[in-house]
């Protein structure tokens, strides 16, 4: 998918994920889960193609250190009012997915709400070694994934096969629908939208 022309057009649907909220009670149990037992801060968390920068936003005012990485200037425009009107800390970084090479190491928490499975194939496998690259030991990644399938200009999905190719040394420990009642348009588009959670083997 071609991010940088959808936000050039005003398409980015993505962004009222935040208004749906089956999808905000399901994200916020899933970094509750994340956070239980642990005291804040958590550590360094980073929202992979972060858009306008609704979750990066989240998670800092949860208590994370958090950076923000996309390849759109538009869309970082955009995070950057949000965290100036929200007066919350975010470091935001203009980085190519595939690659990861300016926003340091040392991730705890790594989050992608629709960037992976709207990759090519080869885009998904560098994005992979990136993030290999740049997480810690005991990080956990958060990666949100629709089911493959051909939708035209729209995240083309992955099956959890491809996942597993993309990510050699990482374990899927957990599997679960993004949302406990999807929007209609998820179902017209046979979304099948599920959070994964990997840990490193």
């Amino acid at each position: 998918m071609n991010y940088k022309f959808a936000y050039s057009i005003g398409f980015h649907p993505w962004e009222d994920a935040e208004r749906h909220n089956p999808f905000v009670e399901k994200i916020t149990k899933i970094f509750e889960r994340e956070e239980s037992g642990k005291t804040a801060p958590f550590g360094k968390a980073l929202d992979i193609g972060c858009g306008s920068g609704i979750w990066a936003i989240s998670l800092a005012q949860r208590g994370w250190d958090v950076t923000g990485v996309d390849i759109v200037d538009k869309a970082l425009q955009r995070a950057e009012e949000r965290i100036k009107n929200e007066s919350v800390d975010v470091k935001l970084v203009k980085d190519d997915v595939t690659e990861l090479h300016k926003i340091g190491n040392g991730y705890k928490l790594l989050l992608d709400t629709g960037t992976f499975h709207g990759l090519s194939s080869s885009q998904r496998i560098a994005m992979g070694k990136a993030i290999n690259n740049i997480a810690a030991q005991d990080a956990i990644i958060l990666l949100l994934v629709w089911d493959p399938k051909w939708r035209a200009f729209l995240p083309s999905g992955a099956s959890r096969k491809e996942i597993e190719m993309c990510f050699p040394n990482w374990a899927i420990t957990h599997v679960e629908p993004a949302a406990d009642k999807p929007e209609a348009i998820y179902k017209i588009l046979k979304a099948n939208e599920q959070w994964y959670r990997l840990c490193r083997k």
